[in-house]
């Protein structure tokens, strides 16, 4: 098979939060068609155990160790080279020099990189011709940050959005194709790049509905006397963070002056310190769980209140396959193409959140809501159904690629 570089910023397995859950998928739909050469970073401890998962998939891994602590050190430099910090992050001399021996050795002439920040090993003459998987306009999430902090992190972050889009614009203008997950984020793109216009394609996330499907003898880890509303996700991002601290002090409270049985699960690894400090009578904090499907099957509703959002929430489409109701607020609501009341809900404020996730705890309402989610999930959101685009970028004529536009 032909030869493939592909770059990741986070070691793709194992497929258990949003990022690795996309370029694992990615990963398995490549190595059917390509010889692929996988060159990615391991930022959590031991998750450079899983290169030896991966190598089913690839005929090289290249896994480099990242300190998030010395990464963040090093990312300053990028002050004095006038750079995005996020490019000094994830600059590795050792991944650069392997990409080098690599694309050399084996004559790779494509490749595949998932963010934006991965195309910098791809920033010199020579290269392979690349499709960047941008995923979300990054450099949105930044200007999005520094609206809502002071100075000075409302400084570093406005500056890093604009040396951050510099950096998407010219790397995007340089690639074959540059994807990203939802249409909304094309279209941003377009607005801000509209030199790249012409080659920026939407290509969703999918969901593995046979896994995530509801089963009659899965037992809940829930009380039985307990109304459960849950929220899943790494919960040392700070996106997810924000979230369930709004939602514990501003919704919870409207809904348990009209359901004191209600609770609030919080599912997720890596709870930060002010995410365990929400546990208390009506709010829970699993932290990591062997399993996420329970907390999913058996919960009344399944919330995703983030107020800062990019791209699609894996999390929503795991729970609408579990055939649970979803309220999401409207940052999250960009990326699900499903019917609004129907599907999922959305809401803006605490008091619409209280008012739609206590109407939706009644049995019937949250069943009815979602059978309706699941199926569509199953007709629309297939990972094979998704990947295949790239197939047609990577190999198809212009005109075959045209068509995968929005």
């Amino acid at each position: 098979m032909e030869p493939l570089l592909y770059l990741v910023h986070r070691l793709p397995f194992p497929p258990n939060k949003g990022d690795k859950i996309r370029t694992y998928h990615l990963l398995r739909y490549l190595s059917r068609r390509y010889r692929v050469y996988l060159g990615t970073f391991a930022d959590m401890q031991g998750d450079g155990v899983y290169a030896d998962a991966l190598r089913e998939y690839c005929a090289e891994v290249k896994v480099i160790p990242l300190s998030p602590l010395l990464a963040r050190a090093r990312s300053t430099t990028g002050l004095l080279r006038g750079e995005p910090l996020t490019l000094s992050y994830y600059r590795s001399a050792d991944l650069q020099r392997w990409c080098d021996r690599v694309t050399a050795e084996h004559r790779i002439g494509k490749a595949v990189t998932f963010s934006s920040m991965m195309t910098m090993y791809l920033d010199r003459p020579g290269a392979p011709e690349l499709v960047a998987d941008y995923c979300d306009v990054d450099s949105q999430k930044w200007a999005q940050y520094a609206q809502g902090r002071g100075w000075p992190a409302s400084f570093i972050y406005g500056r890093e959005a604009r040396t951050l889009l510099a950096f998407e614009r010219r790397m995007a203008a340089r690639a074959r194709a540059c994807t990203f997950v939802t249409s909304a984020e094309v279209e941003l793109f377009a607005r801000l790049a509209p030199e790249c216009s012409s080659r920026l394609y939407a290509i969703g996330n999918g969901v593995d509905s046979a896994f995530f499907s509801p089963q009659a003898d899965r037992p809940s880890p829930y009380e039985d006397d307990e109304l459960p509303i849950v929220f899943t996700g790494a919960m040392d991002y700070w996106p997810n963070i924000d979230a369930v601290t709004w939602f514990a002090s501003e919704v919870m409270p409207r809904i348990v002056a009209l359901r004191p049985q209600a609770r609030f699960y919080i599912v997720g690894m890596n709870p930060a310190a002010t995410v365990n400090a929400l546990a208390g009578q009506h709010v829970v904090v699993t932290g990591k769980v062997a399993d996420v499907r329970p907390y999913l099957q058996h919960a009344r509703v399944a919330v995703a209140p983030l107020r800062v959002a990019r791209g699609v929430q894996n999390k929503v489409f795991e729970a609408m396959a579990m055939a649970r109701p979803v309220v999401v607020s409207s940052a999250v609501a960009q990326g699900i193409h499903a019917a609004p009341l129907s599907e999922f809900d959305i809401a803006g404020d605490a008091r619409e959140f209280a008012y739609k996730v206590t109407a939706l705890m009644e049995p019937s309402a949250g069943a009815e809501m979602g059978m309706r989610a699941r199926q569509r999930v199953i007709t629309d959101y297939g990972w094979d159904a998704q990947l295949a685009r790239f197939g047609e970028l990577l190999e198809g004529p212009p005109a075959a690629r045209l068509s995968l536009a929005g």
